[in-house]
This record gives structure tokens, sequence and C-alpha cells, in this order.
């Protein structure tokens, strides 16, 4: 089966052609490295110098492609031109075979023969001095320095420049990977952010709008209807204001403006007044330091909104309980309220608001836990999160805080 060559490299078709040309200039007008009388020349005959010249340019169009057997079979031409009358293009070439076979052969392999050449100078340039103890036999050795040591250390540092600049190269993509990898992660977090505010900030407000307007139209009584209006409008009108509360802070990127408020405990009884107004029976027992950080407030707020609004979609006739406490460097939010079936009008749930109370309290490294529990007689559904306060941010914020010239709105502004 014969053995298919890989096809030369076209700028090795070039460098093999430019050197068979110039020394076949060379041998034209008699030019040649050494004279005919010198004792190691044993083929005078001036033709016998274009066979080494010949297998030299072969080797030049293997030196990419198989630079290792190039190299090989260039030493033995080269030997073989030492004893004749020697073309300078001959070795100008096998120079080049060794910078190629270094800068494009194996790591190993290109190693190797910087090793080699450098011994090979050295005995170059050691034995003749010792053997004939003429300042002139450094000559040789500086000869072969050019011929061997030369092209490979030559290779070997543009293999080096050419490895550092291939991984940088890489090194710029990957970190370019890697940003927009965190670009799209920012993107994907900026959106459920917002879509844990415009859940929490805007159901409650619609809950109570669709469980009152059903009411109205369900009970024939001029009274009730009046008075589900007045709760519908109500909601309407603080809906709104939390709507575009979000939107100005979605439009507004100027930086200039002093970012609204976010909600914090001290709400919380505005909160449940809110509900109690909607028809709910809550009552509310809240202990915690008048300072917490702002992500703490903001989180345990949202639960309890959130909560308030699954109570009034879902919960039974009876009292919810809110407790809010801050214990042993944490701040635990129960809310609990009747589970079991329901006679009047119900709300429609997506389940959204479970995993948005969940998200945010994973954000916080703290736990989450709602579901049905049996309180004596009565079944009831209770929601649990437990936030922990990180003393080093608590610490920052009380002294972001207490500087002066800034007040209890600005240390909560922005939003989550």
């Amino acid at each position: 089966m014969a053995v298919r060559l890989p096809r030369p490299h076209r700028d090795d078709v070039r460098i093999a052609l430019g050197g068979l040309l110039g020394g076949l200039l060379l041998y034209a007008v008699g030019l040649g490295v050494r004279p005919a009388d010198e004792p190691i020349v044993l083929w005078p005959d001036s033709r016998v110098l274009l066979l080494p010249l010949v297998v030299m340019a072969g080797c030049e169009l293997l030196r990419r492609t198989m630079p290792r057997t190039a190299l090989l079979i260039g030493t033995v031409a080269v030997a073989a031109d030492l004893f004749t009358r020697g073309s300078l293009a001959t070795v100008l070439m096998f120079t080049d075979l060794i910078y190629a076979a270094v800068l494009y052969g194996r790591a190993v392999g290109a190693r190797r023969i910087l090793w080699l050449t450098g011994l090979i100078t050295v005995a170059g340039t050691v034995v003749p001095v010792a053997v004939w103890r003429v300042p002139e036999a450094l000559l040789i050795g500086v000869g072969v320095g050019l011929v061997a040591l030369t092209p490979a250390a030559t290779g070997w540092i543009v293999r080096n420049h050419r490895d550092t600049a291939a991984a940088e190269r890489l090194r710029a993509e990957q970190t370019a990977l890697l940003a927009e990898i965190d670009r799209a992660q920012a993107v994907t977090a900026e959106r459920a952010r917002m879509a844990r505010e415009l859940h929490d900030m805007v159901a409650n407000h619609l809950s109570a709008i669709a469980i009152h307007s059903t009411a109205a139209l369900s009970l024939d009584d001029p009274r009730t209807s009046k008075d589900a209006l007045a709760v519908i409008r109500e909601n309407s009108v603080e809906g709104l204001a939390e709507m575009r509360r979000l939107i100005g802070i979605l439009r507004d990127d100027s930086g200039d403006k002093e970012p609204a408020a976010a909600p914090t405990l001290d709400g919380l009884e505005a909160l449940t007044e809110g509900a109690r107004t909607n028809g709910l029976d809550v009552t509310l027992d809240a202990t915690h330091e008048a300072r917490l950080p702002a992500p703490v407030e903001l989180a345990a707020y949202r639960i309890v909104q959130e909560s308030l609004t699954n109570a009034l979609k879902h919960a039974s006739p009876g009292r919810v309980t809110v407790t809010v406490a801050q214990l042993d460097g944490s701040l635990t939010v129960r809310v609990t309220s009747p589970y079991g079936d329901r006679d009047g009008p119900r709300a429609p749930g997506s389940g959204a608001g479970l995993v948005g109370m969940e998200e945010r309290v994973a954000l916080l490294d703290g736990t989450f836990e709602a579901g049905p529990e049996n309180s004596g007689r009565t079944k009831a559904w209770t929601v649990r999160a437990t936030l922990p306060i990180n003393q080093r941010t608590q610490r920052d914020h009380r002294d972001l805080r207490d500087q002066p010239g800034q007040s209890t709105q600005s240390s909560h502004g922005g939003s989550e």
C-alpha cells in the first residue's frame, strides 16, 4: 500500500525553490565552500555537490509537515556535502531545517534538539582547541554554533512566543466567555428580582380586587356592593401607585434622583392594617432591633406581604397571626392562617408567591418552610422563614445610618 506524503505548505515550496535556484546559481559561477585540493574533499568533481543540494531542497518541502524526518534526511545530506566542494545553499537550508524542527516539531523533540546542538557546539569548540592547540581552532566552534545552535535557539524563542500568544488568546476567549456567562446570569437574576417585586407589590392589591369584585357580583346587597367597591377602589389606587414607583425605578437610569425608599419592618403595622381592611383578622407581634440590614428587612416585609396575600386568597375564616422575632443572630418570620375548605370567593393562584419567598430567603442563606400543620383541633397553613443577620453587614449598615445627614429613608433606599 502506497504511503501518501502530506501536501507541503506553499511557503515551504517557495523556500525549497529559492534554495535550489540559489545553489544552482552558485554552482554556475563556480563558487564552493572549500577548494578542491583540501584533504576532506573526497569528491572534487563539482557536479557531485548537486546531489546533497537537491536532497536538501526536497527536505525543505517537509519542513512544516514532517519536520523530524526532514531534519534526519537533511543531516545525512549535509554530512555528505562535507566531502564535496560544498554549497553554501545546502548549509543554509540545513540551518532552516533545524529551525523548523524546533518550531514545528513536538515540544519534547524540540527540547532535545536544542540540547544536542548545544553539546555539539561545545564539543566543536573544545575538541579542536585541545587537539591543535591554536587559537584559530576556535573558529570551528563558532561555525558549528552558527550552523547548529543559533537556528535551534532562534526556533525555541519563536516557539515560546507563539505558545505564549496562543495561551493569551485562549485566556482572552475564556475571559470573554466568562464575562458573557456573568452577564447572562446577571440578566436572569435581575429578571427574577423584578418578577418577585412585581408579584409581591401588585398581587396583594389585585387579589383583594378579585375577591371583593366577586363578592359584589354574587351578593345582591347594595350596602355590601358599595363597601366592596370602596375596597376595590382603594386597592386599585395603591396598586397603581406601586406600579408607577416600580416603573419610575426602571426608567430612571441617570442616578440623579434619590431612590425610592424600600419597605422596612416599620411598615408591617400599616401592611396588617391594610389586610384588615380587606377582610382578614390579623394580629401582629413584632420584636426586633430598630435597625437591621436593609436586605433582611425587605425580605421579611415581602414574606409577610405575600403570606397575607395568600391568606386573603386561600385561607379559611379565622385569625391570621404574624410573628417577627429576632433571636440568636437571625430574624424569624412566622405567618399562620386557618387551612381548610373555604366557602367564600377565592382568587386564583399561580404558585409564584411561594417560589418568590423561597428565592428571597435563599439569597440571604436562610431557611424557608411552608405547608399545612396540625395545631390542636384546627389545621393551619404556616409560613416560616429564618433570615441570618450578618454581623459585619449589620455593623456597616448601622454606621451608614448613624452618619450625620443620613436619613432613615435614604438608608433603606433603592431596590433589593
